[in-house]
C-alpha cells in the first residue's frame, strides 16, 4: 500500500475529488459532519462502562469519542510528522494524518446499542432465540443471516456513516481515507475457514453488513487496500486503521481505570501504581504526592501514561511501518509497546471490578429484556403489515409502525419489500436508540409506564 493513495480525500459517493477550502482540510471536514451529526449527539446517554449512571462524572460514549479522538489526533500527527520529514509526500502536512485518525476516532462508537457491548449481545441472542427472528431469517441468504448472528457495532456504525446518516447523499460523504481508518474489521461476516489466508487482529470481527459491501469494496479501490481474498469481500486494514485502535485501547484502559477509582471501585494506591508502571518513572511519585487532592494526582498521572502510551505506540507503528504498509503487521499496536504487559493488568483489573459491578451488571441483564422485547414488538408488526397489508394489519402492529420514522420503514411509511432490509431496519431504530429512550419506549409499548405517569 503507498501513502499518497491510502491518504485518499475523495468522498464515498462523489466521482470528484473533495473541493479545497483554504481553512479546513477535507479530513477536518469530516470531523465537522461527524460532530453535527444526530448519531453523535446521542452518544450522550449510551453506556461506556456503567450504564445509565446517576454520577455525572464518569465517562459516557460521547465523552469516551472525544478523548479517543484527541489521543488519535496526538498519534497521527507524531506518524504524519516523521512520514513527512521524509519529503515523499508533497502537499500532505503531518496535520492530514491526525485529522484523518481523529475523525475516525470520533465516529468509531457510533454504530454500539444501547447498553453498550451488552447490547451488541442481546441482539445477536434475540437473532439467535427469539420466535420472531426465526420467522423472519428464513426468508434470509446465509450470509444475511450471518450479519445479524454476529450482529457487529462497527459494522452498524460503517453502515450509519455511510447511508443512514443524510440517506440521500449517501450518508455523511466523508473522505475514503477517513473511511478506511474507521474500519478496523475489513472484512464481511461470512468467509468460509478453508478460504482464511490470514488470521490477525482484523479479523477477529467484521466491518460492513452486506448492504453496504460495494460501499466499502469503493473505499478499499480508492485507498489501494490490499486485498486478502478474490472471492470474498475482505481486505487488509487501512494502516491508520491501527493508529484508531490504539487510541481507543489506551483510552479505555487508562481513563475507565481512572472512573473505577472516582467511583470507589479500585483504591487510590492500586490506581496511582498502575499509573505510574505505565509511566516508568517512579520518581514522579513524589512529584504527584506534593498535590492536595487525590483526585488531582490519579489525573495527574493518567494524563502522563496516556502521553507515555502514545508515543511508545507511535514509536512501533513507524517501527513496523514497511510491514504494517506490506499487510503483514496485524496486531494490536499496545500489545506490543513497553508498557503493554502493565496496560494489560490494568484491562484484567477492570474487568475483575469495575466491569463487573453488580448494578451493571444488572441493567445490562435488563438490556436483553429491552432490546429483545423491543425487536419483537416492531418486527413482528412490520412483518404484520408488509405481509397482510395495512388495511389488514393487526391495529396494533399499525399503532406501533406509527412510532418507528419513515427511515426506519420505507418511503411513504411503507415496509420495505425485502425482508433482509426490513431486519435491518428495525435494527436500525433499536439499536440507534439512547439508553434512557429503549428503558422508556419499552415500558410504554409493554404498558409498564404510560406517558406522564
Amino acid at each position: 500500500m503507498q501513502w499518497p493513495q491510502l491518504l485518499c480525500a475523495d468522498r464515498l459517493g462523489s466521482s470528484r475529488p473533495a473541493g479545497a477550502e483554504p481553512q479546513r482540510s477535507p479530513f477536518q471536514r469530516d470531523s465537522d459532519r461527524i460532530i453535527f451529526s444526530s448519531a453523535f449527539r446521542r452518544l450522550q446517554d449510551k453506556t461506556q462502562v456503567f450504564p445509565l449512571a446517576d454520577n455525572d462524572y464518569v465517562r459516557t460514549r460521547l465523552t469516551h469519542s472525544l478523548e479517543v479522538a484527541s489521543v488519535a489526533r496526538s498519534l497521527g500527527t507524531i506518524v504524519g510528522t516523521a512520514i513527512g520529514e521524509r519529503g515523499e509526500l508533497p502537499g500532505i502536512h503531518a496535520s492530514d494524518f491526525g485529522a484523518i485518525v481523529s475523525a475516525a476516532a470520533l465516529a468509531h462508537d457510533l454504530g454500539n446499542p444501547p447498553f453498550g457491548h451488552s447490547g451488541e449481545d442481546a441482539i445477536r441472542v434475540w437473532f439467535e432465540t427469539s420466535k420472531v427472528a426465526q420467522d423472519a431469517r428464513t426468508m434470509l441468504k446465509k450470509n444475511e443471516q450471518e450479519d445479524l448472528a454476529r450482529f457487529e457495532g462497527n459494522a452498524q456504525g460503517f453502515r450509519l456513516i455511510t447511508r443512514l446518516q443524510m440517506p440521500d447523499n449517501p450518508g455523511l460523504r466523508l473522505t475514503c481515507a477517513t473511511l478506511g481508518a474507521f474500519t478496523k474489521y475489513p472484512i464481511e461476516s461470512l468467509v468460509p475457514d478453508k478460504a482464511r489466508v490470514h488470521e490477525g487482529a482484523s479479523t477477529k470481527k467484521f466491518g460492513f453488513f452486506q448492504s453496504e459491501r460495494e460501499f466499502f469494496a469503493d473505499v478499499a479501490t480508492r485507498c489501494g487496500l490490499i486485498r486478502r481474498s478474490p472471492l470474498h469481500s475482505w481486505w487488509a486494514r487501512h494502516p491508520l486503521a491501527f493508529l484508531v485502535e490504539a487510541a481507543d485501547d489506551i483510552c479505555y484502559r487508562l481513563v475507565d481505570f481512572e472512573d473505577g477509582f472516582r467511583l470507589g471501585y479500585l483504591d487510590y494506591e492500586e490506581v496511582r501504581d498502575r499509573f505510574l508502571s505505565v509511566i516508568g518513572d517512579a520518581s514522579l511519585r513524589e512529584r504527584s504526592e506534593a498535590m492536595r487532592e487525590e483526585k488531582e494526582r490519579i489525573e495527574f498521572l493518567r494524563a502522563l501514561a496516556i502521553g507515555t502510551a502514545v508515543q511508545q505506540a507511535a514509536g512501533l507503528f513507524l517501527e513496523k511501518e514497511d510491514a504494517i504498509l506490506a499487510g503483514d503487521f496485524d496486531a494490536p499496536l499496545i500489545d506490543h509497546i513497553a508498557a503493554g504487559d502493565e496496560l494489560e493488568t490494568i484491562k484484567q483489573r477492570s474487568v475483575e471490578t469495575i466491569y463487573s459491578t453488580t448494578r451493571g451488571v444488572e441493567i445490562e441483564a435488563a438490556g436483553f429484556s429491552v432490546l429483545g422485547g423491543l425487536l419483537d414488538d416492531f418486527v413482528s408488526a412490520v412483518s404484520d403489515v408488509a405481509r397482510r397489508g395495512a388495511r389488514h394489519a393487526s391495529p396494533r402492529s399499525r399503532k406501533l409502525l406509527r412510532l418507528v420514522p419513515e427511515q426506519s420503514l420505507g418511503p411513504g411509511k411503507e415496509p420495505d419489500g425485502n425482508p433482509y432490509q426490513r431486519l435491518l431496519r428495525m435494527i436500525d431504530f433499536v439499536s440507534g436508540m439512547t439508553d434512557t429512550y429503549a428503558v422508556s419506549l419499552f415500558k410504554k409499548i409493554r404498558g409498564i409506564s404510560l406517558p406522564g405517569q
